[in-house]
């Protein structure tokens, strides 16, 4: 578990010590697929919804874990920002896409992480998220490996209304 947080952490609070902030991690709860957390950083709470890949293709390739988040950062001003940590590195100047339904979104990518390419789309993708049973997340590996990554929606909508409960 703590390694989650450390992940998650680290990702969600930039240039401060996820090890640390782990520490300070307090679960919300878990809604079916989806965990909820919340955390205090010198800028205040940041609360997130997280959810790992029901199946990844290729089977094979040996990767880190997989996490799609969705990270609120009220100190910040930022609400439901949506992000992958994909568990190697993208192809450099590549993109990723999630699908959910007949809607694919684009996805910006830089080292192991994606986040949506066009900000004024994230709200539609989180829409599209509480609407959905399933999103495919498809990207390219440094090594040109392609890879196909099953998300279950399932719970999404009740761990984003507990963060953003949290984090108002």
């Amino acid at each position: 578990m703590k390694k989650i947080f450390t992940l998650i952490l680290a990702v969600a609070f930039s240039g401060a010590s996820g090890a640390a902030l782990a520490q300070s991690a307090t679960p919300l709860g878990q809604f079916k697929d989806w965990g909820a957390y919340v955390a205090e950083s010198g800028g205040g709470k940041v609360c997130y919804a997280l959810s790992q890949p029901k199946s990844s293709e290729p089977s094979n390739v040996n990767r880190d874990p997989v996490y799609f988040f969705v990270t609120s950062r009220p100190g910040s001003g930022v609400k439901n920002e949506v992000s992958v940590i994909i568990g190697y590195p993208y192809k450099p100047d590549s993109t990723a896409t999630a699908q959910i339904g007949d809607t694919t979104f684009t996805l910006f990518t830089k080292d192991d992480g994606a986040w949506v390419e066009n900000a004024a789309e994230e709200s539609n993708l989180v829409a599209a998220m509480r609407r959905g049973a399933t999103m495919v997340i498809k990207g390219t590996s440094a090594r040109g490996t392609a890879t196909v990554d099953n998300f279950s929606l399932s719970g999404i909508s009740a761990a984003l209304d507990r963060i953003a409960q949290e984090c108002k």
